[in-house]
């Protein structure tokens, strides 16, 4: 015996519309129903469609979200501090499929031109050298290190202040360069003007080594970069040749904003000869790490990373974890940096491979601003479907009240076989109308009010149909 499969859910709505259509309905009425409107909901949707798809071109075509695969940095001379961070910026960053391209350049005078220019994306620039008017469109992604000025000296006599070294020979480094823009900010607080008495000159930091060690100029300021811990012990244990101890160090700190008090402790260069013997007072500029405004933010995540992995360990002028820091005193730190030194990266870069939180964090930028534009437009949409079908229906009331308002003035005999007619016409079309099921209750509404006008004629004996 051959089993009967029961019908479905579907099956048992089918059938039960079959018969409200066969027995519910009377034989004159054949509207066509049906469970969705096609055609209806094709047609408001469709609009909303295209601006979907308009609207997501338009984001994707105003936000760029994408990451770029390779960006540029200005560093400084081969072989300076600079241009080895630099290096190490690159190998970090090509872990996570970013190509840092280098570019050696004359210092923080140059790598702020380019900067400007627009010729690179970073740069390390020194606090304090920054002209007027540059600092637009550039943004900090923090201080990343110290950049001590050491100032050696020849002679017996002990040397704690500049103007003593007035009247004197004094490389305070070559022309563009950070050393000579700061030395000359601490020879003008002075009262110390190149051009005067004192013979400022602009020699390489190699050459100046070589200078004072040979007695041909009296003094030579060096920056950190170029003040290796080799080039440190050659002039400390050449005879007099010394480390001026800055005695004013804390007042130049108040006088100059950008500059900070540092602490070359005793014995840091020899600890078998302690040298220094004593504690040396310094003043010392920040390093910070400079990009264009328009850096992506996920790559300013990806370089506060890397800071911290190359500046974040202890060294002879810093503390394990103080750099980098947000600190900034000639650009102003960027949204970007601020948020990550504030709370940290981002969700998915804390958890995810770069690259993937790189492509979620597109989609989220993506979805935001579509979601809040469309999400109104969505609620708007069963309203739309209601109305079209409304408007097929609601029509036919509007020609059913002119015929009733023919009835009310009383028409002649003859005029009402023309309202008969039309009432036919009524009917007929609203029979022809294509309906959702969930709208059928207001074609049975529309046929109890064409019956009633009918009714009305039928009163007047003239009901039937002729």
């Amino acid at each position: 015996m051959q089993e009967t499969t029961p019908p479905t859910g579907r099956q048992r709505r089918r059938e039960i519309r079959r018969k409200i259509a066969r027995k519910v309905l009377p034989a004159r009425f054949h509207a066509r129903i049906s469970a969705v409107s096609w055609r209806d909901l094709a047609v408001t949707l469709g609009p909303f469609l295209l601006f979907s798809v308009l609207l997501i071109a338009a984001v994707i075509t105003l936000l760029d979200p994408a990451p770029p695969k390779t960006i540029t940095i200005s560093s400084g001379p081969e072989g300076s501090a600079f241009h080895k961070h630099a290096e190490k910026y690159r190998k970090i960053l090509a872990r996570n499929g970013i190509t840092l391209v280098v570019l050696k350049s004359e210092g923080s005078l140059e790598n702020l031109d380019r900067l400007s220019a627009g010729k690179v994306d970073l740069g390390f620039v020194i606090d304090g050298i920054t002209p007027a008017g540059k600092a637009d469109q550039l943004v900090s992604l923090g201080s990343i290190s110290h950049q001590p000025m050491f100032m050696f000296y020849r002679g017996k006599e002990t040397v704690g202040k500049l103007t003593e070294l007035a009247g004197k020979r004094v490389s305070i480094g070559r022309v563009g360069s950070g050393a000579r823009v700061l030395a000359l900010a601490l020879f003008k607080a002075n009262g110390i003007d190149q051009g005067g008495t004192t013979q400022l000159r602009g020699l390489e930091a190699e050459d100046a080594v070589e200078a004072l060690l040979a007695g041909e100029i009296d003094a030579a300021f060096l920056m950190g970069d170029s003040a290796s811990l080799a080039t440190m012990r050659k002039l400390m244990f050449a005879a007099d040749v010394h480390l001026l101890n800055l005695s004013q160090a804390e007042a130049y700190t108040r006088r100059i904003p950008s500059l900070g008090k540092l602490t070359l402790p005793m014995g840091a260069i020899d600890l078998a000869r302690n040298i220094p013997s004593l504690d040396i007072a310094l003043v010392a500029p920040n390093v910070e790490l400079l990009a264009r405004e328009s850096l992506h933010p996920a790559l300013s995540d990806l370089l506060i990373d890397a800071a911290r992995e190359v500046h974040g360990r202890r060294g002879l002028l810093q503390e394990a974890g103080e750099f980098p820091v947000a600190q900034s005193s000639d650009f102003r730190l960027s949204d970007d940096a601020d948020r990550y030194y504030k709370f940290g990266k981002g969700f998915f870069y804390r958890h995810l491979p770069f690259w993937l939180a790189s492509l979620l964090d597109r989609i989220v930028i993506l979805v935001l601003p579509i979601a809040v534009l469309l999400i109104p437009a969505i609620r708007l949409l069963p309203w739309l479907y209601r109305w079209r079908i409304h408007s097929r229906i609601y029509p036919w009331y509007g020609a059913l009240m002119a015929l009733e308002r023919g009835l009310l003035s009383q028409p002649i005999p003859e005029d009402r076989g023309p309202l008969l007619a039309r009432l036919d016409e009524i009917e007929q079309g609203v029979n022809k109308l294509t309906v959702p099921l969930a709208f059928i209750d207001q074609i049975y509404v529309l046929r109890e009010h064409i019956a009633f006008v009918r009714a009305r004629l039928a009163a007047d004996g003239l009901g039937a149909r002729q």
